[in-house]
């Protein structure tokens, strides 16, 4: 088993008024030279619904550089209906994104959770990424805090 100290969070970039499947997103990596499949391990629907998609003992394809030590999760969303860059995750996405990371922090103690974007380089070397220096704005949120945001409200309640 390979040794996991990341859990990077991804969204798809996709407007949130558009179905985007697993399968298009599979479809799409591969058209991008992704010649085993998508890149992420875990794909979150709108619905909530966990989509495996990779083996976790597999390194990803989500995140260079730090593939081989990492786990890479995508939520479906991303963009507003005009495209723009923004948190469009659900109820049910914020639910099932929670339970994932505590489960996934259970399995690998210690492991650090960041989003896409903290992975960018440190342009101004001052020990902190800041947005201007994000190389994108995925996940649209901040990953570091996820398990301290209160949790969202049970979606089988709703």
């Amino acid at each position: 088993m390979r040794k996991i100290d990341l859990i990077v969070l991804h969204c798809s970039a996709t407007r949130a008024d558009r179905c985007y499947t697993e399968y298009d997103l599979i479809t799409d990596h591969l058209r991008r030279g992704g010649g085993s499949g998508a890149g992420y391990h875990y794909y979150i629907r709108k619905d909530g619904s966990i989509k495996s998609l990779r083996p976790v003992d597999k390194s990803g394809a989500h995140a260079r550089g730090y593939n081989a030590h990492s786990i890479g999760v995508c939520n479906e969303g991303g963009l507003d209906t005009n495209g723009h860059s923004c948190d469009t995750r659900t109820t049910f996405q914020k639910h099932s994104l929670r339970v994932m990371v505590i489960l996934l922090l259970k399995e690998y103690p210690g492991s650090r959770v960041v989003g896409h974007r903290d992975l960018s380089p440190d342009l101004n070397h001052n020990g902190e990424i800041e947005p201007e220096e994000w190389i994108k704005e995925c996940p649209c949120f901040d990953a570091a805090t996820i398990l301290q945001e209160p949790p969202p409200p049970n979606p089988a309640y709703l």
